[in-house]
């Protein structure tokens, strides 16, 4: 509500946060890009490579990964990606930086073959709260740790799940880059992967679950509330 710049459009579409991204850490920790389009139908596959990812850029969930585009379900494809084209995803929770971005395909390197490991900073003014750790994306539950890789029940008892998730390699390191890309702003969610030590950059979230997250615990809510210092809003 009290902190819009129009900068902040750039950094939450998938393809224009690259080269934001690019620019304040190094292309090298950037998925690359193998094109963009308008339309589902300007694709061109002949000119990608076997494996690679399709999704938008202006929404959440638009994802399909492909494996082998000898054997992709083109119909089932065009589907998913055509209906998130059609969507706006300013509507759900009107996070206003989505209202009037660009609807877009990107194709990107596939970075493995299983879905990864997500980590995903808690941000305040620059500064780590903790790390939300995604894994099994399909069937798990995610769980969060401090600075120290201590575990922190921010979740509702019953979403609690048993965790032995190891330590990342070049951990210090995450934290540094999400340092970087989070400095200066309220609240930042950096997300982050990492595939045996090389680490890439996911996206930047100002709105987690659009404000709406309803497995933290009321405590963790008040917690991040306190976090967030106003007065550095100008």
């Amino acid at each position: 509500i009290n902190d819009r710049k129009e900068h902040y459009q750039i950094m939450v579409d998938k393809y224009e946060a690259k080269k934001y991204v690019a620019d304040k850490i190094g292309e090298q920790y950037v998925i690359p890009t193998y094109g963009v389009w308008d339309r589902f139908e300007d694709i061109d596959f002949s000119k990608l490579p076997s494996n690679f990812v399709l999704k938008t850029t202006h929404d959440s969930g638009g994802v399909v990964l492909i494996n082998d585009k000898n054997n992709m379900d083109i119909d089932k494809t065009k589907n998913v990606l055509e209906k998130s084209l059609k969507n706006n995803y300013y509507y759900l929770c009107r996070e206003w930086p989505y209202k009037n971005l660009k609807h877009r395909i990107i194709a990107e390197k596939m970075i493995t073959n299983t879905v990864p490991n997500d980590y995903k900073f808690f941000m305040f003014n620059g500064k780590m709260d903790s790390v939300m750790v995604c894994t099994n994306r399909a069937s798990g539950h995610p769980t969060f740790r401090d600075k120290g890789w201590n575990r922190l029940l921010y979740q509702k008892p019953e979403l609690e799940p048993e965790s032995n998730v190891e330590r990342p390699e070049n951990y210090e390191k995450m934290i540094r880059i999400a340092e970087q890309l989070s400095e200066n702003l309220v609240h930042m969610r950096v997300d982050l992967y990492n595939i045996d030590g090389q680490i890439y950059f996911g996206e930047l979230t100002f709105f987690d679950q659009g404000g709406f997250d309803t497995d933290i615990t009321l405590e963790t809510d008040l917690k991040w509330g306190e976090l967030m210092d106003l007065d550095k809003i100008k």
